[in-house]
């Protein structure tokens, strides 16, 4: 697959096949989102893969701020990608102080590279994805037992596609650049 074609071709999908995912093309998958850049190299994402039909429903009844859409896409997802990052060491220097006006908000930016790239490398593997961002961190975190040094960034329903999403519409590179 093109690169281009990969990152064009993506769609956010929700509506998933019954087939469960083989824990190496996972492996590749997470081996590939190991190359995301991040702060000075520190390579604080994880993925935790949830695969426990009793804990998706968990997951799905009791720790979405009574969000159904997306409810309904975790129930029907044969797995479901909680995306973490160590704390305290995005954006921050040795002694513990900041190294940007962005205090610890870098740490976000980085998972947010991080599950990009485990999108785009979910979809070379013939997988589709849509990131989940609303959730009660809190209820997610001791539904699972994320540890304690780490925090839920996002969470990623996966599997092989049902559908086919149509690409809509995007801005043009006009509305989208400015030069100074």
């Amino acid at each position: 697959m093109e690169f281009l074609e990969c990152l064009k071709g993506r769609r956010s999908i929700r509506k998933f096949k019954d087939t469960k995912i083989d824990h190496e093309v996972f492996k590749r998958i997470v081996e590939n989102a190991s190359y995301s850049p991040s702060w000075k190299n520190s390579q604080t994402a994880r993925y935790i893969v949830v695969e426990d039909r009793v804990l998706l429903d968990k997951i799905a009844n009791d720790c979405l701020n009574g969000f159904t859409f997306n409810e309904k896409t975790i129930k029907q997802a044969p797995a479901l990608v909680l995306v973490t990052y160590v704390t305290g060491r995005c954006g921050y220097e040795k002694d513990g102080s900041f190294s940007t006006s962005k205090g610890d908000r870098w740490e976000m930016f980085d998972a947010g590279i991080a599950s990009q790239t485990f999108s785009l490398s979910a979809y070379y593997e013939g997988l589709g994805c849509v990131i989940l961002g609303v959730f009660n961190e809190e209820l997610v975190s001791e539904a699972v037992g994320i540890p304690k040094d780490q925090k839920l960034a996002a969470m990623i329903a996966i599997g092989y596609p049902d559908i086919k999403p149509d690409m809509r519409e995007h801005k043009t590179v006009e509305e989208l650049i400015s030069f100074k």
